[in-house]
């Protein structure tokens, strides 16, 4: 008797109005040529409807929520395939009590977002929008541009608010711009500080030290304004504070206080308390921040990447295996999970 197939749903934002793809770099072919798989799109809903996925064996998720209320009573569903890094749309206890593995994509947007940080850190300090709008501004703009000198990077201090997948990859791209690295990170592997030339110091020497500060960490409760009015007061007024992890690991208020008032030289954010921000919200309108919305790292590499990794850890599931990029490790020691994993078909 034929196994029943491989049930792969993929949540509605996957799709355009027109019905086509939104990312066409996403490749869906592994998923879409395996003989006992089959595909099918969710229809509109945040967070995703539990009806929607009662007869699903994976989920691949993008921009919507998945809530303790989105699982399936069928017990069926055996993983949730986030795109991306970021998984605090994801009910992760609420999956783990319910056999379900969550996974991530950590290889698929590595280098994208350390890659996104240098681009901030360059362009802040190269005053490159500032250049820009002198240059559009005609001769007298023009004539104006020795009174926004850049700063130079060489043997000063970048510093890491987290060291791990993306942490590490920025200290990586940034080797030869000959700066000093430092980086807080209480579980922060001191050998792979060693290795990149990173010292770790504490969160206090984090914040007065760096010269460009990059905020690298998840969003939890422990990091949730883990960026405060406090700390932004302990920064060189020289400093810039660089964001491309989630918003709300910064207090946004103050830190639109520190840059209205020049206790911090500027900021690039890719990220933002509340998203997307609000048109009057007053640190738009401050020529000392770069802001792009929660993109930057958007490319067609990055995001077949991602695709790529996401099918990985779907296909791991149907061969029964551990899913790569798993962050509930608990879910692999449940004896629920491995009788989903032992039920599935296989990969053929």
């Amino acid at each position: 008797m034929k196994p029943k197939p491989f049930r792969v749903a993929l949540s509605a934002s996957f799709k355009s109005a027109e019905g086509t793809l939104t990312y066409p770099s996403f490749d869906l072919s592994p998923l879409t040529s395996a003989e006992n798989i089959e595909m099918f799109f969710l229809p509109p809903g945040d967070p995703v409807a539990a009806q929607d996925l009662e007869e699903a064996d994976a989920l691949i998720l993008l921009s919507e929520r998945f809530t303790a209320d989105s699982i399936p009573a069928s017990g069926r569903l055996g993983v949730v395939a986030r795109f991306g890094v970021g998984y605090d749309s994801v009910d992760v206890d609420a999956c783990t009590a319910s056999d379900i593995a969550v996974c991530i994509t950590p290889d698929g947007v590595r280098r994208p977002v350390a890659v996104s940080i240098l681009t901030l850190m360059l362009a802040l300090t190269g005053k490159l929008l500032i250049k820009d709008r002198l240059t559009r501004s005609g001769p007298e703009g023009f004539n104006a541009r020795s009174n926004h000198m850049g700063v130079g990077l060489a043997g000063l201090t970048l510093g890491s608010v987290g060291l791990g997948n993306i942490g590490a990859e920025m200290f990586r791209v940034s080797q030869p711009l000959d700066m000093h690295y430092i980086a807080f990170d209480p579980y922060a592997n001191p050998d792979t500080a060693a290795e990149l030339g990173v010292t770790l110091v504490d969160i206090e020497s984090v914040f007065n030290q760096s010269d460009v500060l990059a905020i690298n960490c998840p969003l939890t409760d422990d990091t949730h304004h883990l960026v405060n009015a406090t700390r932004l007061a302990d920064m060189k007024s020289t400093a810039y504070l660089i964001n491309t992890a989630r918003g709300p690991i910064v207090d946004q208020a103050a830190l639109t206080d520190a840059l209205k008032t020049g206790q911090l030289a500027g900021a690039g954010l890719d990220v933002f308390e509340t998203e997307p921000p609000d048109a009057a919200d007053q640190l738009l309108a401050l020529d000392n921040v770069i802001v792009t919305p929660h993109a930057l790292c958007w490319t067609d590499q990055c995001f077949a990447g991602i695709g790529a990794s996401d099918v990985v850890s779907v296909l791991d599931v149907c061969a029964g295996r551990i899913p790569t990029g798993l962050v509930n490790s608990a879910v692999a020691e449940r004896e629920g999970f491995r009788r989903k994993l032992s039920g599935y078909p296989g990969v053929t």
